[in-house]
C-alpha cells in the first residue's frame, strides 16, 4: 500500500491550494479570450483554467479568478456587459503574445492593440478574433456560477473557426499533427507541447472479458 501526503482543502491557504492543485492538473489547455468592453474596446487575455465540458450543447467552462483587490478582471465585467467572448486556442507560434496580454493593463488600454495584435470580426458575437490563433470558439454566456470566491463561467459555442488545412473534410476530422497546440504546466513560466502523443484503444466490455479468457453471460 503506497504512502500519500493528505491535506484537508479547508486547512489550506488559497495559495496553498493553488500551489497544489495547478501542479496536478496537467497539461491544461489555455483559453486567450477576447470581450469587448462598453466603450468598444477589446480586451485579450489567457486562462488555463478552461476545458470543454459538453457537446450537445457545445459549452465551454473557464475560471476568471478575481483582482487581489476583489474587484472584477477585465475579462469578466466585459462578460457583463455583452454576455459574449471568444475562446482563441494557443499553438506554440502565438506563445509569448499570449504571455503578454497576461500584463496587468489598465483597463482602459487596449492589450490587442498595444501589442499590435490582428483581429477578425465574428460572424455572431460582438467579441473579435484572433487571427494568430489556429482556432476560434465564439460563446455567448450561458451561466455564470460563483462558489466563495471561485467563478466558473460557462459559455455555449456558436461558430466554430479553424485555420486553413487542419480539417480533414471527407472524414470531417481535424489534423490533430497539424496542430502545434501548448497546454499549461505548474507554476511560473511553464507550458508544454502536446505533439508528444500516444494511443491506448478502447475495450467494449465483451473484447475485455476475450482477453481474459473468459465469455460474457450477460
Amino acid at each position: 500500500m503506497p504512502n500519500f501526503d493528505s491535506f484537508s482543502a479547508t486547512e489550506l491557504t488559497p495559495k496553498q491550494t493553488y500551489k497544489l492543485l495547478a501542479s496536478v492538473v496537467v497539461p491544461r489547455p489555455i483559453a486567450w479570450i477576447t470581450t469587448v468592453d462598453a466603450h468598444g474596446r477589446v480586451n485579450a487575455a489567457p486562462y488555463s483554467f478552461f476545458n470543454m465540458m459538453g457537446a450537445k450543447p457545445p459549452v465551454v467552462a473557464f475560471g476568471p479568478a478575481d483582482r487581489p483587490t476583489g474587484s472584477y478582471k477585465d475579462t469578466f465585467q466585459n462578460i457583463r456587459t455583452s454576455r459574449a467572448f471568444v475562446v482563441n486556442l494557443v499553438d506554440e507560434a502565438v506563445v509569448e503574445a499570449m504571455v503578454m496580454t497576461a500584463t496587468d493593463f489598465p483597463a482602459e488600454e487596449s492589450e490587442v492593440e498595444a501589442l499590435g495584435l490582428e483581429t477578425i470580426p465574428s460572424e455572431l458575437v460582438d467579441p473579435p478574433r484572433l487571427s494568430a490563433s489556429p482556432v476560434q470558439l465564439e460563446c455567448r454566456e450561458a451561466a455564470s456560477v460563483q462558489i466563495g470566491q471561485t467563478r466558473v463561467v460557462l459559455g455555449e459555442v456558436v461558430r466554430i473557426h479553424l485555420r486553413d488545412g487542419l480539417l480533414d473534410p471527407e472524414r470531417f476530422y481535424v489534423r490533430a499533427e497539424r496542430l502545434q497546440m501548448v497546454g499549461r504546466m505548474h507554476g511560473g513560466g511553464w507550458y508544454t507541447r502536446t505533439q508528444d502523443r500516444f494511443e491506448v484503444p478502447r475495450l467494449t466490455y465483451a473484447e475485455w472479458m476475450a482477453q481474459q479468457g473468459g465469455t460474457d453471460q450477460g
